[in-house]
């Protein structure tokens, strides 16, 4: 599998500098507002049924009343990731979407 990015020369050493990867963002459809606090996702999953289950320093986790189903969101909304967004998706299939920025 080919590496994208370019080779450059630093201090008579050659590395690889990545390309930009593309930035995601999670929208919860109905409304189409992207999701840009985790309050503002926990409000929205919150009307489809989920509730947190347990929270400490670095994440939440929310479960959807009467279901099995677990959500891990990072208490910090910078960190949360590509893998992050498509498990609410997942979950939440009628309701969400992921698109690049």
């Amino acid at each position: 599998m080919a590496a994208g990015g370019v080779w450059v020369f630093k201090n008579g050493v050659m590395e690889l500098e990545q390309e930009a990867t593309s930035r995601k963002a999670l929208v919860y459809m109905p409304a189409n507002e992207t999701m840009r606090s985790l309050e503002a996702l926990e409000r929205r999953l919150g009307s489809l049924g989920w509730e947190r289950y347990y929270e400490d320093r670095a994440i939440v986790q929310l479960h959807k009343r009467g279901g099995v189903d677990l959500i891990s969101l990072p208490r910090d909304f910078s960190r949360l990731r590509s893998t992050h967004m498509y498990d609410v998706v997942v979950k939440n299939r009628d309701h969400f979407k992921v698109v690049d920025l």
